[in-house]
């Protein structure tokens, strides 16, 4: 994750929509491991039911067949984008970027672009030399429902209702976890966040892997193949096993700073105020069920503003 720019909120929710997270969208929606069907049927479903969103969405927009409704078509086409359709992500960042049925937000069409371009829409890439880059920025749609059954499972019963990649995956991370002195729960909670245990997972900005590392982290790890899942897991590992160290063993703030960069949390004297960051943050502590973690202090010396976030906590639990 980066380091320096306030930007790297490489966790952004298209890396974890239905398209890359196909675990997290079935839990979300009451998959179980008594009606579990292969990860290839649940990634046909949902690319069939993206489509039809997307095409019903289509005909609001221009008003063939029904009235037009570009409110309703933006509604249809941001479920579409966010179930991976890339069709709908550039039709939606084309009404952000015009106003058409929502109000415009460039930061909004970039993000829409970028998704739509990465996953091979041509139109969007055009687009995108007018817009810009990526921000991570994403209309509240696109974030995925709370998983409570996510939440809920116990770890081991989670990783066994696993396809057997992903599976393999996430016993070689719970497996090396100890070893860093990090606990199986929250490195899992991390990697599921990350890439749904996907060790190809590629983000526009070269994040990478099951940790989804940028470059400058998997240097700065030791990580010479970072598409190689065990390399690619000891790296994270090693930079949550940093984090601890930096941030006393505060599960908000490590997690703050695996998103956003260790730079934006003492900028920002806490959990950033990125939408992502902080839904993110969420999502890990609900899973952890815990706000500290033991750490090795001999890792790294802690932030010289881990006071000012004490002092900070101390306030808010006192108001």
């Amino acid at each position: 994750m980066g380091l320096e720019s306030d930007r790297m909120q490489e966790a952004s929710v298209w890396r974890r929509s239905c398209r890359w997270g196909l675990l997290a969208c079935t839990l979300s929606v009451g998959f179980s491991p008594a009606h579990a069907a292969s990860e290839d049927e649940v990634a046909a479903a949902f690319s069939r039911q993206a489509r039809y969103l997307a095409e019903q969405a289509l005909s609001y927009e221009h008003g063939e067949g029904v009235r037009r409704d570009p409110e309703h078509a933006a509604v249809l086409y941001c479920e579409s984008a966010r179930l991976g359709d890339p069709e709908a992500m550039y039709a939606l960042g084309w009404m952000y970027a015009n106003a058409r049925g929502v109000a415009r937000n460039d930061e909004y069409a970039s993000t829409l672009f970028a998704m739509a371009a990465f996953l091979g829409n041509t139109h969007a890439e055009k687009l995108m030399r007018y817009t810009g880059d990526y921000t991570g920025a994403v209309p509240d749609c696109l974030h995925p429902p709370p998983s409570t059954l996510l939440v809920d499972w116990p770890a081991d019963e989670l990783i066994a209702a696993m396809s057997g990649d992903r599976q393999r995956i996430a016993r070689l991370l719970v497996a090396h976890a100890p070893h860093y002195g990090i606990r199986p729960r929250f490195a899992l909670a991390i990697a599921l966040a990350e890439s749904n245990l996907n060790p190809s997972a590629l983000s526009p900005k070269n994040a990478m892997g099951v940790m989804q590392l940028i470059p400058e982290t998997a240097e700065r790890f030791n990580v010479r193949k970072p598409l190689d899942p065990e390399e690619n897991i000891k790296g994270g590992l090693a930079y949550l096993r940093w984090l601890l160290a930096y941030f006393e063993g505060d599960i908000a703030l490590v997690a703050a700073g695996y998103n956003a960069g260790e730079g934006a949390v003492e900028r920002y004297g806490g959990v950033p105020p990125y939408r992502e960051t902080q839904k993110y943050v969420e999502r890990i502590l609900a899973f952890v069920r815990n706000r500290q973690h033991p750490y090795d202090s001999s890792v790294v010396a802690p932030s010289s503003a881990i006071s000012t976030f004490r002092l900070a906590a101390q306030k808010e639990q006192d108001s």
